[in-house]
């Protein structure tokens, strides 16, 4: 099982989180729009492909966000799912 740096696993478990809450791939700008992350949606469309590379993310067709895979899940159950929610933006 492959070792994450902070970013990735904070994005894989943003997506996991949001693909069970809405069952709708999640992409790069639906993220940032949605929680202060600090980086650009390019950044997250980065960290999303390479995700998508390991094999712990795809997406049903090219210009659709992306959803776990199983390996995404496993990842995210055994590591992850117990670390804290993620702030959202405030809405003003």
């Amino acid at each position: 099982m492959e070792e994450f740096d902070l970013s990735q696993q904070m994005i894989l478990s943003l997506v996991v989180r949001e693909y069970v809450s809405t069952a709708a791939p999640v992409g790069s700008k639906g993220l940032t729009d949605k929680f202060s992350l600090g980086v650009s949606s390019a950044t997250i469309r980065n960290e999303l492909a390479r995700l998508e590379e390991l094999g712990y993310l795809t997406h049903p067709h090219t210009s659709a966000g992306r959803v776990p895979t199983e390996d995404g899940y496993r990842y995210f159950v055994e590591r992850l799912m117990g670390e804290a929610q993620f702030p959202a933006k405030n809405s003003a």
